[in-house]
């Protein structure tokens, strides 16, 4: 009886439901449907922008696409073209949605107010007029289009001038752009105009974070020490790599010399792409990509076979070269943030690297002994450890050499052939700074290994 009452409520709402209902809800859906259609989110999105400060005022020049201002009823008459003629309340009201709410910009670290939108207008998407900042004002305040030119509104350009007032043009400034959410993948290219100093271009893919448009080299430090740090807690390929150094050798002096040779090698190869001094073909990065794969494999097959600190120190050089190759394609987008401290970004960079691994390292350490003490023994312990990563590094390694196999192979003219030569040159020359270097290290691990006699 108790579950009959309990249907009452349910069968009422059945009964109510009339064939007049079920064909609104379904026009509703249909309704739905078209409008998510009519605002997809498109692929693809690049922003060009000017940032010019001028006496008491800052001026932000913006181009994007009309497609990506989702959400704005945009006036449009007969299969969908533009009305023009009415359209600029909604070109103000996409202004503000898309771009104003979603660009800060800083003074001396303070956020700006928000600016004043003097100009919003549509431009066509083959019109080159923001290939300069002087064309791109003059199109700004040139006459609109017309509506008779019957234009599809998702395929033209909204172009922007803002005002933001500022205390000063020769201030330090700074801005977060979360235009990532424009577009699936969106590009930013932005060009800084100071007064009395060369321009200074920036090209960024989605929220690169907070820019800073002329750092000093205290904020430039900081960043790249920022992202130094980030980058080897998130790059997977690199901590499997610190895993297989650290598993069979987990005293403090062996540690010392792998963390520290790892440490100068990619530090070399970091520095000499950042300078240009390596190849900039298609092919080069995927080959590095498919090297680091199997230094991790090489790793975890020699601590299964059994590993030597004195050979090991040495073959983490010249895997570090290889692993430094891979930073620097971290690095390559990031080094525009630089400004005028392209060294001083390198070495923090370098520094927040180490500082990752020396996370890394504290976090692993206690973890390996608890296992070798309460789980597994430590031979054992090892050989699983060791295996688990092989696994991964032999996935890798077919995956990126499949990948690297669809690029051309380089051409082998006068060009290759001096390039090798110089790499061969660097080779050698690091090969002889390793043989004197290994007679010292050699000393000071057998310190580690005889303490008793040390201490006598």
């Amino acid at each position: 009886m108790h579950f009959k009452t309990n249907l009452l409520p349910l069968l009422e709402i059945i009964r109510a439901i009339t064939p007049a209902t079920i064909r609104a809800v379904a026009l509703l859906m249909l309704l739905a449907m078209g409008a998510v259609h009519a605002h997809d989110i498109p692929a693809d999105v690049r922003l060009n922008i000017f940032f010019k400060p001028e006496g008491k005022t800052l001026k932000l020049l913006i181009r994007a696409p009309l497609s990506a201002m989702r959400d704005v009823d945009i006036p449009t008459f007969g299969k969908g073209y533009l009305q023009v003629s009415k359209a600029d309340q909604a070109l103000r009201n996409a202004t503000k949605l898309w771009l104003i709410d979603n660009l800060e910009i800083f003074e001396n670290g303070a956020p700006l107010p928000a600016p004043r939108i003097v100009h919003a207008r549509v431009s066509l998407p083959s019109d080159t007029s923001f290939t300069a900042y002087e064309s791109a004002l003059a199109n700004l305040t040139a006459s609109p289009l017309a509506d008779h030119l019957e234009l599809y509104w998702n395929q033209q350009m909204l172009d922007v001038l803002l005002e933001y007032p500022i205390q000063s043009d020769r201030a330090d400034f700074s801005l977060r752009a979360r235009v990532d959410r424009l577009g699936l993948k969106v590009s930013t290219a932005l060009r800084f105009l100071p007064p009395g100093t060369a321009s200074r271009a920036f090209e960024f893919h989605g929220d690169a974070g907070h820019i800073t448009l002329d750092p000093r080299w205290h904020q430039a430090a900081w960043r790249f020490t920022v992202s130094g740090f980030w980058h080897i807690l998130e790059g997977v390929d690199h901590l499997l790599f610190l895993l297989c150094l650290i598993i069979p050798f987990r005293r403090w002096r062996p540690l010392v010399v792998i963390v520290t040779s790892f440490t100068v090698a990619h530090s070399i190869t970091l520095i000499a792409s950042a300078f240009g001094f390596v190849p900039d073909a298609l092919w080069f990065a995927p080959l590095i990509e498919l090297a680091i794969a199997l230094t991790i494999l090489y790793m975890a097959l020699e601590n299964i076979a059994g590993s030597h600190i004195e050979r090991r120190w040495i073959i983490t050089f010249a895997f570090g070269l290889v692993h430094g190759f891979g930073f620097s394609f971290a690095l390559r987008e990031s080094l525009q943030f630089a400004g005028d401290h392209l060294v001083t970004s390198l070495l923090a960079f370098n520094i927040g690297v180490e500082v990752g691994q020396l996370a890394v390292l504290i976090v692993l350490l206690p973890l390996l002994a608890r296992l070798f003490k309460h789980a597994l023994a430590e031979k054992i312990g090892v050989i699983i450890l060791s295996a688990l990563v092989a696994h991964t590094g032999w996935h890798w390694m077919l995956e990126r050499g499949e990948q690297l196999i669809k690029f051309p192979a380089p051409a082998l003219d006068a060009a290759f052939a001096a390039s090798v030569m110089r790499g061969m040159i660097a080779l050698i020359v690091l090969g002889v700074l390793v043989w004197l270097a290994n007679g010292t290290v050699r000393r000071w691990l057998a310190a580690d290994q005889n303490p008793a006699k040390n201490s006598q």
